[in-house]
């Protein structure tokens, strides 16, 4: 706890880990395709569909299915339609008249064997009230028209399901059962607040970083203490003294930056090959370490800020020696959360436990790493805005499909997900889901800001003249044009920090060119460090 050796581990693997903004994930609607052919009777958007359902009169899981570019739009509120009886197509693929009666039934077909218009005008003309299609797999095929469809008059409701979903239906209409189907669209809002609570949870972690030190510590600018790690004897006294503060502050150099991207794509391929529940069960094992240690030196923090009595008393433990008593009574809880969130993580709450255990782990992070001048932030930040762009845009041409998009997914992973990210339900969206941003999105930005909050107390600078409120707007800003190109791309998760480092580094740039300050930003530290010779990384 508090070692140097677990600050630097803990580091290393937030910044390799978590570079993904995976933004509105859950049930984003489609909205069109300009690849495909749009024909009379062939033009609708596509849709997210609700597909309720009822076995015998008992309400199931609802599921998620995406309409058709034919055939009727659905009503956007479950009120405006009804419920209907479902039925299996016979032959299963509906690529011929049905043996059984469709009359007013929903037909569910398997994919395949024929076109999705053919299988649709086969179910209308049996009577069918809505037909919905079996998917060969999880994944929403967008159902579309072909250049030989010249006719098209399909006026009943065409939606394709998941296979999952089509297997458990079948399974309840072999077994006799009666189940009955309700379809609806409802609309999902452009704005959900969740998005507005997520903005200010990621600025607000930053800013806390950044003034921490000074204004929560009680420390100097420069100044780093972590409370629970072995102290030094006084001089035969007996008494407490604190150990060299900076002796647990660890400066990024520029052949850092570079390992970094190296040792980041390595580690994202082993992810993207080798993703099972295990390994997603080994992360979040050492993201409760983290996290657990996060929470410990911040409480730490602000209950010695408040009693500092509570601050100097020590007792001696085993292996650790001499400690602060409040880190040896803070600790074990701090450890109890994070052990209660792991077994809990799947509830509808767990987000509130992920996003403090994340966020007093970033606090303590850019607490502990820190950026010596822009130099080395050019390069660290540069480092991450091509990882981040060549793994979200560029990998699909060589991987088939984007590498950090398919690890943020967890397709592989059992249904557990990586928990290095703030998230935040969509609480005004019928669809539900969740808004989150990754930990590296906050962190990288973070240092320069950090960096910039140090500069300026340390050249006297105000908060006009100074570097660290303009970069702060910056990152907001920058986190905007984020949330504006997720909803531009229809909810497709984008790499945030191609909008953030132009948005900071680069402002400082074009801030310290105009001032004529960029050469001693670029230069900052270099003549007289303060760090202990091997503090670096």
């Amino acid at each position: 706890m508090g070692s140097r050796f677990f600050s630097l581990a803990t580091f290393l693997f937030l910044l390799v880990v978590s570079g993904q903004f995976s933004g509105a994930v859950a049930n984003d609607v489609e909205s069109d395709d300009d690849d495909s052919p749009k024909l009379p009777g062939c033009s609708n958007k596509f849709q997210l569909v609700k597909v309720q359902n009822w076995v015998n009169g008992t309400k199931e899981t609802t599921y998620v299915g995406l309409s058709a570019r034919f055939g009727l739009i659905l009503p956007k509120e479950a009120s405006e339609t009804q419920k209907h009886f479902a039925i299996l197509a016979n032959p299963s693929n509906c690529c011929s008249n049905s043996s059984t009666k469709l009359e007013n039934s929903v037909v569910l077909a398997k994919r395949g064997d024929c076109a999705f218009t053919t299988k649709a005008e086969i179910a209308q003309s049996g009577g069918a009230s809505g037909l919905l299609i079996i998917n060969d797999d999880e994944e929403l095929y967008k159902m579309v028209c072909s250049e030989n469809d010249t006719s098209i008059n399909v006026t009943i409701p065409v939606v394709m399901i998941p296979k999952s979903a089509g297997e458990k239906l079948t399974k309840s209409l072999s077994n006799g059962a009666k189940v009955e189907i309700l379809l609806y669209s409802p609309y999902r809002p452009i704005v959900d607040f969740s998005a507005v609570f997520l903005w200010i949870m990621a600025v607000g972690t930053i800013v806390c970083a950044s003034l921490w030190a000074e204004w929560v510590a009680c420390e100097q600018v420069d100044e780093q203490y972590n409370q629970l790690t072995r102290k030094h004897d006084g001089a035969n006294t007996g008494s407490y003294t604190r150990q060299d503060p900076e002796k647990e502050i660890l400066e990024i150099n520029v052949k850092g930056a570079i390992v970094f991207l190296i040792a980041a794509s390595a580690f994202l391929l082993l992810l993207f090959y080798f993703m099972s529940s295990w390994f997603v069960w080994l992360l979040i094992v050492l993201f409760c370490i983290g996290g657990a240690e996060g929470i410990h030196v911040c409480l730490v923090t602000v209950l010695s800020r408040v009693c500092k009595e509570c601050g100097q008393k020590t007792v001696n433990l085993p292996f650790f020696g001499e400690v602060l008593l409040l880190s040896a009574i803070v600790f074990p809880f701090c450890g109890a959360f994070a052990v209660l969130w792991a077994v809990f993580q799947h509830a509808s709450f767990a987000w509130i436990g992920q996003d403090i255990l994340g966020i007093c782990l970033m606090i303590t992070v850019l607490q502990m790493a820190r950026l010596p001048n822009i130099r080395v932030a050019s390069a660290l930040l540069c480092c991450a805005f091509i990882y981040d762009i060549f793994w979200v845009f560029i990998s699909p041409l060589i991987f088939h499909e984007s590498v950090m998009i398919a690890v943020a997914r967890g397709d592989s992973a059992g249904g557990e997900a990586i928990p290095m990210l703030l998230k935040i339900p969509r609480f005004f969206d019928p669809w539900g889901g969740y808004d989150m941003i990754g930990f590296g999105d906050i962190i990288f930005p973070g240092l320069l800001v950090a960096f910039s909050y140090r500069y300026d107390r340390t050249n006297q600078k105000g908060i006009r003249n100074g570097y660290f409120l303009w970069l702060t707007i910056g990152y907001a800003f920058g986190l905007f044009l984020t949330y504006i190109a997720l909803f531009l791309m229809d909810g497709q998760g984008q790499p945030a920090l191609l909008y953030l480092v132009p948005c900071t580094l680069g402002l400082v740039v074009i801030l310290g060119w105009l001032r004529g300050e960029l050469y001693d930003l670029w230069n900052y530290g270099r003549s007289q460090r303060e760090i202990v010779p091997g503090g670096e990384i």
